[in-house]
């Protein structure tokens, strides 16, 4: 079975792992957190399993998401996650890739340019996570005013992936021509001022790289409530959510109310039994405080395979899962989640799709600016 018939699956790659003990563990490689090999090998762990994406963490300060500031006892070691992507990029050949990007504090340009250079040197895999940020600690780092109210920085994000798709759409497809006879490598007629004005950006165009191979690369939130929800339903691709239970999951696609790829979110820490699940993640808890936006679940891949499935039928998409420590729970996702779900016929067993679009079964959008 290479076409798909369950539950899409990503992996949210976070340092260690999600839990901020996770870097204690016997199989832990916290001095290789800031070398590409340890990013490479997780990435190429997960295309063997024929995971629809990964995604890559990132932030501008130093803390952990659940902390308010920096703990000496927690992994804080950060790379670039475009970069990183990119780093990783021609060393796979199916996988989607979804670095994080803090628009809060960024430029759509420089950002546009990135995500478009990442699907040149995937061959169409790109896409990108836009995070807001509210932090007074990244503020401080770049010398700008206090945060705004939480929806205007949900309105800003808004205007930025505008930004960022009309400068995807400034070239279109065929805008080079490479003659070396006429001398013409450009039709010049076919690059477009994209002429944004807004309330935070004003932006002519158009880009300096052409249109990236997937016309759009795709555009992700994570989104907890009523703003991030109209982000993501005004401009992203796909969304990250975090229900407790199928209803809730099934309450927020209601309330998002757009045509969106839902995926929820999961933090996961799965071994052989029940029992041995609950001890690992109790001695990681006895290490140091976990808390966490989104569900926990702890168990054997059977029994998440059989939540998955269940939450599955209510709607959703697929599943972001975040890997409470690395490499221990990752391999549990690859080498014995996925095959649970191949074995009731609900995951693919290789890949239907070069693309990101096409894996998700998404059509490369037209060009908005072509005649």
């Amino acid at each position: 079975m290479t076409g798909h018939t369950g539950p899409r699956l990503a992996v949210a790659l976070e340092g260690a792992g999600w839990h901020p003990a996770a870097w204690r563990e016997p199989d832990a490689r916290p001095a290789d957190l800031l070398t590409a090999g340890y990013w490479t090998g997780l990435v190429q762990e997960a295309e063997a399993a024929h995971l629809d994406f990964v995604t890559f963490e990132d932030f501008l300060s130093l803390r952990d998401p659940s902390e308010p500031a920096a703990r000496p006892d927690h992994a804080q070691t950060r790379l670039d996650a475009v970069l990183l992507a990119s780093r990783i990029a021609p060393l796979t050949s199916h996988i989607g890739l979804v670095p994080t990007a803090v628009v809060t504090h960024t430029e759509p340009f420089h950002l546009s340019k990135a995500i478009a250079t990442l699907d040149y040197v995937s061959t169409g895999r790109a896409g990108v996570r836009v995070q807001v940020s509210g932090s007074p600690d990244e503020f401080r780092h770049f010398g700008r005013r206090t945060p705004p109210e939480p929806a205007d920085l949900f309105e800003e994000a808004a205007d930025y992936v505008e930004v960022l798709r009309r400068l995807w759409d400034s070239w279109e497809d065929d805008a080079e021509i490479r003659d070396v006879a006429t001398g013409r490598f450009i039709d010049r007629d076919k690059l477009h001022y994209i002429d944004f004005e807004g309330r935070w950006f004003s932006v002519k165009g158009p880009s300096i790289t052409p249109r990236p191979p997937q016309g759009q690369p795709i555009v992700a939130a994570l989104a907890h409530g009523p703003d991030a929800y109209r982000l993501a339903a005004r401009q992203a691709d796909v969304v990250y959510v975090t229900p407790d239970d199928r209803a809730h999951a099934a309450s927020i696609i209601d309330e998002i109310g757009a045509p969106l790829q839902v995926f929820a979110d999961l933090v996961v820490f799965l071994d052989e039994t029940e029992q041995a699940a609950a001890d690992r993640k109790a001695r990681l808890d006895d290490r140091a405080e976990f808390t966490s936006d989104a569900r926990v679940f702890t168990g054997t891949p059977a029994r998440l395979a059989d939540l998955l499935l269940d939450w599955h039928a209510a709607g959703l998409t697929g599943f972001r899962l975040r890997p409470g420590a690395l490499p221990h729970d990752l391999t549990a996702i690859t080498r014995a989640l996925v095959p649970e779900l191949r074995d009731r016929g609900a995951f693919r067993t290789g890949y239907e799709a070069s693309t990101l679009r096409g894996l998700l079964g998404l059509p490369r959008p037209a060009n908005r600016y072509a005649a």
